[in-house]
């Protein structure tokens, strides 16, 4: 089961990359939602309010995955796509890639333009600091205290992180289990007495 991805955990270095006399600076951010780019975006305007361009592409799931480019200006499919050529490249989601241009005044033409758009993506992605994770799924399990150390023996068995807990007349814990070992987990501790198991809406 293909239960692992390819992300970044926090934002890249800034890159620049020079092309006759206009300036590209290029940014990664690991992002969770739109809502995520728009704030993003929002910020990099701030900080550059005399750039021309913010072009940008983003990837956001897995294993389906869904997109979005912008030229933001530019001709069209010269920087969106370039940039985005380079996500899958690199083989990468929940993350957004932005590109923002000073023009130096010399037009590059629609094949400077790509070429330019996807060196400063690459750099980016190059200076980013990028790692695997797993697509898990959460369950909430309840249980006393006298199966705790069983409980325990299988949560480390198959390696579940327990995200919350709540230890009172009884005990509860919310655990994430990776994808390929969820029915696994789930038959042991449904089958397991005195356990009750849930799986929680992602």
């Amino acid at each position: 089961m293909e239960d692992v991805y390819k992300t970044i955990e926090k934002p890249s270095q800034e890159t620049l990359f020079k092309e006759k006399s206009s300036k590209f600076f290029g940014y990664a951010f690991p992002i969770s939602s739109e809502e995520d780019v728009k704030n993003i975006l929002e910020n990099l305007k701030k900080q550059h309010h005399t750039a021309n361009h913010f072009c940008f592409a983003y990837q956001l799931g897995f294993p389906e995955k869904r997109f979005r480019v912008s030229d933001d200006g530019e001709p069209s499919n010269s920087a969106g796509m370039p940039i985005y050529g380079q996500i899958q490249a690199f083989d990468v989601t929940n993350i957004l890639v932005v590109s923002v241009r000073y023009f130096g005044g010399t037009k590059l033409g629609v094949g400077g333009l790509m070429s330019a758009y996807k060196t400063s993506a690459q750099l980016t992605l190059e200076t980013s600091e990028i790692v695997e994770k797993t697509v898990n799924e959460q369950f909430r399990i309840y249980f006393t205290y006298e199966v705790m150390n069983k409980v325990s023996r299988i949560l480390k068995q198959f390696d579940v992180y327990v995200t919350h807990q709540k230890l009172e007349v009884s005990c509860e814990y919310i655990i994430s289990v990776r994808k390929k070992d969820t029915l696994k987990v789930f038959e042991i501790f449904s089958e397991m007495y005195p356990i009750t198991i849930e799986k929680l809406e992602s």
